[in-house]
């Protein structure tokens, strides 16, 4: 056992290392890291055939369970998460087929228009979309859409797009933690633990609404003087929301699928139909609405993050069959002295600390056994350790240019439109609203769960 123990550390040390340095494309890191757990960890060191089984966790696709599970409670279980990946597929298909018609800078134009395109309304309204449709849509797609479009505004309205694409980055991040579907930490921990959309939006839902009020009265403050027009301009010359649209019928289909997925995902709890199932079927649909585009739609998915949780997943449940995150869990528990308000204040603010600099999803995917083992260990209900691990991994991330994904992706739009932006002039405002968010979250959690 001490030397599977070992060698899963190393495995995940150098996983996380070459994640960060960013050396090689993280999904090669990830599924060559997962094949030395399979054969160094489970082979040389537990000997353990029921190991790998467990840990690829294939079986657990054909059970009626992971397709229909009404009224019954599930729990985390070892390896790779099926569900969580089938789900982020068949979300990105959806996603793939609503660009393709023009949906995305179809909406941010109607918004646009709809105040008159005038500048710190627009920063205000983008804010507020950037949150709400990261919600429902992953956030890199988000702020892809939402930083073009922005920039496009920028080059018309005669104004510094930066700090909109800044304050749209935070957002989209604050609005994915809102909710099961919003960010992959989120999905992870949903599926794990059988949570519902519900729960997730009564919970870190409550939260992020609470401090998005703050946050944009925060970039309000921050950067009211630097939106401001230099010049006038002739908004008549303007294209109109109508011309986004490059496919009237496919839209029309786009939109009725989009609102499908929504309605499924709110009531999922009470139909019984998992997330599994929603992202599978609303794949399929879309695809079918769209037969000469299919190629199209299936080229532009992104199979590298689909294959980069893959490998991440067989790394932790290496760690997970070795015993060792139930070694870290009792270090946690042992360093909070079993006082329940530093162990969820540790859990916020290390889990936060370090999305900031590492990649929030294999973190969120490390501690989840770690929360539920405390709470079986320290007698804390599982929901609480689990809400405090969203809101951290989530908003933590926020606060570096590298600490999520929408955050390289925006900063990227901008440095390509001739807007570069650095670590410093990235984080001077990014930190003090993570700050803002994180104080928020903690108190919080302290007078509602504790």
């Amino acid at each position: 056992m001490l030397l599977a123990q070992i060698l899963a550390v190393l495995i995940f040390v150098v996983m996380f290392g070459l994640i960060i340095i960013e050396l090689f494309e993280r999904q090669w890191i990830t599924l060559v890291c997962g094949a030395l757990t399979l054969l160094l960890v489970f082979g040389l060191g537990l000997h353990s055939w029921t190991a790998v089984k467990e840990t690829l966790n294939v079986g657990n696709i054909f059970t009626l369970d992971f397709w229909y599970a009404a009224g019954k409670a599930h729990e985390s279980s070892s390896g790779i998460n099926w569900a969580t990946i089938i789900f982020i597929a068949g979300m990105m298909i959806m996603v793939e087929g609503m660009a393709r018609v023009g949906f995305f800078r179809w909406l941010c134009m109607r918004l646009a228009k709809a105040v008159h395109y005038k500048v710190l309304p627009i920063f205000l309204t983008f804010m507020i979309m950037s949150a709400v449709l990261a919600m429902f849509i992953d956030s890199i797609t988000v702020i892809l859409f939402l930083a073009t479009v922005t920039i496009e505004l920028s080059q018309l309205l005669k104004f510094n797009p930066l700090p909109m694409i800044l304050s749209e980055i935070f957002c989209a991040n604050l609005g994915g933690s809102a909710t099961m579907c919003g960010d992959p930490p989120n999905i992870i921990i949903g599926t794990s633990f059988g949570y519902s959309f519900m729960d997730f939006l009564t919970n870190t839902g409550a939260i992020a609404g609470i401090s998005l009020v703050f946050v944009v009265i925060y970039f309000f403050l921050v950067y009211r003087k630097d939106l401001k027009s230099s010049e006038a301009v002739d908004v008549s010359a303007f294209p109109t929301p109508e011309s986004a649209i490059t496919d009237k019928k496919g839209f029309i289909i786009s939109s009725v699928i989009f609102g499908c997925a929504v309605i499924l995902l709110v009531t999922h709890a009470t139909t019984g139909l998992t997330v599994a199932t929603i992202g599978l079927f609303i794949a399929i649909v879309t695809l079918i609405t769209a037969p000469k585009h299919i190629p199209e739609i299936m080229k532009k998915v992104d199979y590298k993050t689909i294959l980069f949780f893959i490998g991440l997943f067989v790394v932790v449940g290496g760690l997970e069959q070795t015993g060792l995150l139930e070694i870290v869990a009792g270090f946690i528990g042992k360093i909070s002295g079993g006082n329940v308000y530093l162990m969820i204040a540790i859990i916020i603010w290390v889990s936060a600390i370090a999305s900031a600099f590492v990649d929030n999803i294999p973190f969120a995917a490390t501690m989840i056994p770690v929360v539920q083992s405390l709470s079986v260990t320290m007698g804390v209900p599982l929901t609480t350790m689990t809400w405090s691990l969203s809101m951290g991994t989530d908003i933590g991330g926020s606060a570096t240019p590298i600490g999520a994904s929408a955050n390289v992706v925006g900063t990227s739009v901008a440095g390509k439109a001739g807007y570069p932006v650095g670590w410093g002039k990235y984080c001077i405002s990014a930190v003090p609203a993570t700050i803002i968010v994180m104080v928020i979250s903690t108190v919080f959690i302290f007078i509602r769960y504790l």
